[in-house]
C-alpha cells in the first residue's frame, strides 16, 4: 500500500527529533517533494473534468418521505443525522467507509463517498413545506432538508495532492455540490458551512437542537458547544408535588422528546416498517446472497482439502458478496462440525470434515447497503446421517410454525413463542427434558432453552439486527404490519461436551433462518428460493456438484 502521509521535505532535519510529537512521527519516512516547483507543476496541466450526468437517485422520492415522517415526530428542533467519519483500521489506513444507517435511510444514499458528510432538518414555519425537496410546496414536511458534504476539491490546491484521506489522488474524485443535489434532490452546502448553520437562533427559546448519537463523536461535541453556548441545559422531568402522575408522565415523555435519545429512538423506528424501495432492495439482497450460497456448495471439495476450509467457505462466499454487491451484510458464519455450536462463530479457522455438517449464516450488503441474513445447515458429503436429519428436521418444523403465525395482527413474540412450543415438544420427545415441556414453556422453566439460548427473529433491513433502538413495545411488544421485515432462525445446538444429552446428538449445531415480508393477507419467505426441506437440500448439492 503506498505510503499514507502528507507531502514532506526531501531533505529531514535530524534536529527537530527531539522536539518532534509522538503523535506526528508517522511522517518522519515520507520522502515526497514539497518544493515550489513541484506544487506548480502537480496543480498544473490538467484537462478539464468531464461534466457528470447525475441521475436522481431512484431512492430519493422515498428518502423525503422518510424525512417527512420524521419531521411531524420533531416540530420546530433542528435534527442532525452525521453519516459519520472515516474509521482508523491501524495507524494511518481507514477502514472501507459505510455511512451510518440512519443516514443511509434518510438521504438515500449508498455512497463510499459521504465520510464527514451531515444531514440537518430545519424547522421552517408550518405548512410552509421543505422549499428545496420533492415535497417543495405540499406542506408534508415542517423541515428544509440540507446536506453538509465535503465536495471535490479544486486541482490547484494541497488536497488534490496531498490529503491521503480526501485527496482526489489518493482516493478518486467525490461528487460536486451540484452532484449531490441532482442525485439525492437534497440542497448541498460545505461542510465547512455547518457549524453557523447548527448555531442559528439556538436557545431556550428558540431553536432546540437534536443529534443522533454514536454516529460522529465530532458532530456530537459540536451540538453540544453549541447547546452550552446558548445557555441550553437539560430539561429536568423530576417529580412534582402539584402535579398529577398524568401530568408528571406527559412532562416527562415532553423532556424524553428534547433529547438525542428520542432521535435516536425515532429513526430506529422509522425503519420498523419497509416501503417499496426498501423491499426491492431486500429481495435483491436475498437473490445475491442465495447464489453466493450456490458458489459455496461448489467450493465444498476444496473445503474438505484444505487445512483451514471453513475458510474457503467463508472467503468463496465474502468474494461473492463483494463482486455482487457492497460487501456482506456481518462477518460470515461458516461452522463446520462442533463450531456449529457457537453462535457467532467467525474465526473461521476450522477443517470441514467428511460426515459433518456446516453452518453458513452469511448475508449480501447490495450497493444501497440493505442485507439479507440467511443460514443454512448444509451436510459436508451431501448426505445427512440419521440423527443430523433428526435434528434438522425439529429446528424445521420449529421454523414452520413460527412462519404460520407471522402475519399481520399478531405480535413480534408469537412467533418466538410458536417455535418454542415445537422445540420443546422434541426435546421432551427424544427424552433430553428434565421436565414436560409444558413444565419447561411456563416461564419459571426454560430448561428448552439450553439448547437454544438465542431468539428467533430480528428485524432486518440497513442493519442485519434493524431498528434495535425502537421501544419494546413497538418491537418485542410490537403487532405485526405489512412491510415488515425480519429474520425466522431457529436452532437447535449440542455441544460436543454437552453430558446432558447422548453421545449421538453432541456436536451437532443446526440453525435454519430465513427472511419474511409480512404482507396485507399473510407474508412470503423471501428466500424461499434456498431449499430448506432435508430431501431439497441433498438435491439441490447434489445438482450444483454435477
Amino acid at each position: 500500500m503506498t505510503d499514507a502521509t502528507p507531502v514532506t521535505s526531501e531533505t529531514p532535519d535530524p534536529s527537530a527529533d527531539a522536539s518532534q510529537d509522538v503523535a506526528e512521527r508517522g511522517s518522519n519516512r515520507s520522502q515526497r517533494p514539497d518544493s515550489d516547483a513541484f506544487r506548480a507543476f502537480i496543480t498544473s496541466g490538467w484537462a478539464p473534468r468531464t461534466e457528470l450526468d447525475v441521475e436522481p437517485s431512484a431512492a430519493a422520492p422515498f428518502a423525503a418521505a422518510r424525512r417527512a415522517v420524521l419531521s411531524a415526530r420533531f416540530p420546530g428542533v433542528r435534527l442532525v443525522v452525521p453519516a459519520g467519519p472515516l474509521k482508523v483500521r491501524s495507524n494511518d489506513t481507514d477502514y472501507r467507509f459505510r455511512p451510518h444507517s440512519a443516514f443511509a435511510h434518510l438521504t438515500g444514499t449508498g455512497w463510499d463517498a459521504d465520510p464527514d458528510a451531515v444531514l440537518v432538518l430545519d424547522p421552517v414555519e408550518p405548512g410552509a413545506g421543505d422549499p428545496a425537496g420533492p415535497d417543495a410546496g405540499s406542506g408534508r414536511s415542517a423541515h428544509h432538508a440540507v446536506l453538509y458534504v465535503r465536495p471535490l476539491a479544486a486541482r490547484d490546491t494541497e488536497e488534490f495532492y496531498a490529503d491521503a484521506r480526501y485527496g482526489e489522488f489518493w482516493v478518486g474524485a467525490r461528487p460536486s455540490l451540484d452532484d449531490v443535489t441532482a442525485a439525492t434532490g437534497i440542497d448541498a452546502r460545505h461542510v465547512d458551512e455547518l457549524r453557523d448553520a447548527l448555531a442559528k437562533d439556538v436557545g431556550p427559546d428558540g431553536v432546540h437542537v437534536l443529534v443522533v448519537s454514536g454516529a460522529d463523536e465530532g458532530v456530537e461535541a459540536l451540538v453540544e458547544a453549541i447547546r452550552a453556548e446558548a445557555g441550553l441545559s437539560d430539561e429536568s422531568a423530576a417529580p412534582d408535588e402539584q402535579l398529577t402522575e398524568a401530568q408528571w408522565l406527559e412532562r416527562a415523555q415532553e423532556a424524553f422528546r428534547r433529547t438525542d435519545a428520542a432521535l435516536v429512538e425515532a429513526v430506529s423506528e422509522l425503519r420498523l416498517v419497509k416501503d417499496a424501495h426498501e423491499v426491492e432492495q431486500m429481495r435483491a439482497a436475498v437473490a445475491a446472497t442465495i447464489a453466493g450460497f450456490e458458489e459455496v456448495v461448489r467450493r465444498l471439495p476444496r473445503a474438505l482439502e484444505h487445512r483451514r476450509g471453513e475458510r474457503v467457505i467463508e472467503t468463496t462466499f465474502d468474494a461473492h458478496a463483494r463482486l455482487e454487491g457492497n460487501t456482506v451484510g456481518y462477518e460470515t458464519i461458516a461452522a463446520a462440525g462442533e463450531h456449529a455450536t457457537t453462535l457467532h462463530w467467525i474465526r473461521n479457522d476450522g477443517v470441514v470434515r467428511s460426515g459433518e455438517l456446516v453452518l453458513l449464516d452469511a448475508g449480501v450488503e447490495v450497493d444501497s447497503l440493505y442485507t439479507a441474513d440467511v443460514t443454512r445447515t448444509l451436510p459436508v458429503d451431501g448426505r445427512y446421517t440419521d440423527v443430523q436429519r433428526r435434528v434438522y428436521q425439529a429446528v424445521l418444523d420449529a421454523a414452520d410454525a413460527a412462519f404460520a403465525v407471522a402475519v399481520p395482527g399478531a405480535r413480534f413474540r408469537d412467533v418466538h413463542a410458536a417455535a418454542m412450543e415445537v422445540v420443546a415438544a422434541r426435546l421432551e420427545e427424544w427424552g433430553l427434558l428434565p421436565v414436560s415441556a409444558a413444565e419447561s414453556l411456563a416461564p419459571e422453566g426454560q430448561q428448552h432453552r439450553r439448547w437454544m439460548v438465542h431468539g428467533t427473529s430480528h428485524h432486518l433491513g440497513l442493519d442485519v439486527h434493524d431498528c434495535a433502538q425502537a421501544r419494546r413495545e413497538l418491537y418485542l411488544d410490537g403487532v405485526l404490519e405489512p412491510g415488515m421485515v425480519f429474520t425466522i432462525e431457529p436452532g437447535l445446538y449440542f455441544k460436543a461436551d454437552d453430558l446432558a444429552v447422548p453421545e449421538e446428538y453432541r456436536g451437532i449445531g443446526v440453525r435454519i433462518e430465513d427472511d419474511v415480508l409480512i404482507t396485507a393477507d399473510g407474508n412470503e419467505n423471501l428466500s424461499a428460493a434456498l431449499p430448506r426441506r432435508p430431501e431439497d437440500v441433498e438435491a439441490w448439492m447434489a445438482s450444483l456438484r454435477r
